[in-house]
């Protein structure tokens, strides 16, 4: 039985009344009510053919598509990236579609960061429009967006929300109540409008409000009804993601074609203005070479932000975010010099990524986002939807492992490695100083795809000249010698306990060769193999990182179908503690004293 509801009315406190330009005429009007009727049975017939897919999703939302794209948006249907074009973001993948947010809560973060890229970067008058579900306005990211829309006063995003009661299980926790959404919407500092959702009048004036509207971003609450149109579904229970019965479909096309008025209408949307420049994609260089000489003592998180800011003196086109830790990512240095390009996304990791996500589509800019490594762990489900996005971005993480002392293991990441490796498309860095910081950075502006750097917080001496060249996936060998009987490999504070370790064996008589990874992903498989095979099949990895997906691991599969080779692996094996970093580094046995340890034992086997 269908539940019957009263009509929202275009009151005061839902729209107001628009000047009598705004208003489509009565032919306009039917024919955005039969696209929304053909785009009901375009779902029916596509999710009947590929048995699969959400037709009363479909149905609830296609007033809201059917005004949107040939009502207000703005674009070149035969060129659906240009970069004028107006935005839209659903959790779907399509040409009109810059990210892929079908794990949901995730569009409208990175929608803010195509406003904020079109009001403050571009300068330009695109505008960006999000639907979410009522559904996913559970999820935390959702209201974090909306925090950060409001704080920038994005008057350029619309977001729309397609309040068709039904979840996935059960009805949403909210279902129609409407005013609670309004409220909500209005105390995170949005123009809010509630309409009913399939009426397409109501849509049009809302959506030229917004347009409107200046200092704020505009919600568009929409009552709708899951399965709008369809006789004996529509807002009933358990029909969420199912295509129709197929002995159902041909009656309830029939039925939808019998409301189509004036099928031959032909509707076109706006163009764009043409304000926006295509994007420069020439590769973005260091300006001047690193300026640290070897023995200089800096720390990996330190270079970061100076190797950033160079790389924003080089190109406009690169802007940083961080999430209120930019004083110990050093993304400050970037900040002070480029504060223009600089987006504080405050203590919310899930919507700087999608932010930053947002500012990278269609080339825009080049997005480096910056916090303890620790934290992007929140944000995990964002940048696994990045890859799926097929976005470039670049994560940049500091305070890793238990080398940051004090701060204590709630600071301190040891699973980043094993996180970031598992994602496809991206390209894991690991400099140990401050020259291959700076080559990393620049190197991941380049890069295709996601890109983590993970810095260290110790300050640890320059081992590599200013000159020195770096490449993906090219390890270093840092020491070596003909007479080498172990390979050591370590990256960050380990390499470095790793070279201490070689001095100390060298005065012993013991030589042991020392490689720098550079990247964990991909790895450099072949130095690794050969230094392996010079030093008789004997290697041992020292990470500052559990053991479970970080380099122990990376090496051991690369090395995994190399008969006659044994890997001893030193790593973080238990939950750590609070302490001074050369204490943790003894006490977790990733020092050089444990590393010599290790040697020893090696030939004691």
């Amino acid at each position: 039985m269908v539940r019957v509801t009263p009509r929202l009315k275009a009151t005061a406190e839902h729209v107001p009344r628009v000047p009598h330009r705004a208003r489509p005429d009565e032919k306009t009007l039917q024919a955005l009510k039969d696209i929304a009727n053909k785009l009901r049975i375009h779902s029916i017939k596509e999710t009947c053919a590929s048995n699969s897919g959400h037709p009363t999703s479909c149905c609830s939302a296609a007033e809201l598509m059917s005004v949107l794209f040939f009502h207000t948006m703005r674009y070149k249907a035969n060129d659906p990236r240009n970069p004028s074009n107006d935005r839209f973001i659903l959790s779907k993948k399509l040409a009109f579609v810059d990210v892929a947010t079908g794990s949901l809560g995730q569009g409208l973060g990175a929608a803010c960061g195509m406003a904020y890229t079109g009001k403050y970067l571009d300068k330009a008058s695109y505008r960006v429009y999000c639907m979410l579900g009522d559904g996913e306005c559970s999820e935390g990211s959702v209201w974090e967006a909306m925090a950060f829309a409001s704080y920038y006063k994005l008057d350029n995003l619309v977001a729309i929300l397609d309040v068709n009661r039904l979840g996935q299980s059960e009805a949403a926790p909210l279902q129609h109540n409407m005013d609670t959404y309004k409220e909500r919407c209005k105390a995170f500092g949005f123009n809010t409008y509630v309409v009913d959702g399939h009426d397409v009048e109501e849509l049009c004036k809302a959506l030229w409000h917004a347009e409107q509207m200046k200092g704020k971003p505009t919600a568009i609450v929409a009552k709708t009804f899951k399965g709008k149109g369809l006789k004996g579904i529509e807002d009933q229970d358990n029909w969420h993601g199912k295509p129709m019965p197929k002995d159902r479909v041909e009656e309830l096309i029939n039925d939808l074609l019998s409301q189509i008025q004036s099928p031959n209408k032909p509707l076109h949307p706006q163009l764009p203005n043409e304000d926006v420049a295509l994007a420069d994609l020439t590769p973005i260089r260091l300006l001047t070479a690193p300026e640290y000489k070897i023995g200089d003592k800096m720390s990996t998180r330190k270079a970061y932000g100076v190797a950033l800011k160079k790389m924003g003196d080089a190109s406009p086109r690169v802007v940083a975010m961080d999430g209120d830790t930019k004083n110990s990512t050093f993304s400050d240095i970037f900040k002070k010099a480029h504060p223009d390009r600089f987006i504080e996304c405050f203590i919310a990791e899930q919507n700087m990524v999608s932010v930053a996500i947002g500012c990278a589509t269609r080339d825009r800019t080049v997005s480096f986002a910056s916090t303890f490594a620790a934290f992007f762990a929140r944000a995990y489900d964002h940048i696994r939807m990045a890859a799926i996005s097929q976005s470039n971005v670049n994560l940049v993480g500091s305070h890793c492992g238990v080398s940051i002392g004090e701060d204590g293991p709630s600071q301190m990441a040891l699973e980043d490695l094993a996180m970031f490796r598992a994602i496809p498309t991206c390209t894991v860095f690991y400099p140990s100083d401050g020259v291959s910081t700076e080559r990393a950075v620049a190197l991941a502006a380049n890069t295709k795809g996601i890109c983590f750097i993970r810095t260290s917080r110790p300050d640890t001496a320059v081992i590599y000249d200013a000159g020195e060249k770096f490449e993906v996936g090219k390890a270093k060998v840092v020491r070596q010698s003909d007479k080498d009987q172990v390979t050591i490999i370590g990256a960050g504070v380990t390499l470095h306990e790793a070279l201490a370790a070689h001095d100390q064996l060298a005065k012993e008589g013991v030589n042991i060769r020392v490689i720098d990874p550079f990247t964990i992903k991909p790895l450099d498989a072949s130095t690794i193999v050969a230094s392996a095979r010079a030093t008789g099949g004997k290697v041992i990895t020292v990470e500052d990182h559990y053991k479970e997906g970080g380099l122990g691991e990376a090496i051991l599969s690369a090395l995994g179908e190399e008969p006659g080779i044994v890997v001893h692996r030193l790593a973080v094996s238990r939950v750590p503690r609070s302490g001074k970093p050369q204490e943790l580094l003894d006490m977790f046995g990733i020092s050089a004293k444990s590393i010599v340890a290790a040697v020893r034992r090696t030939f004691a086997n």
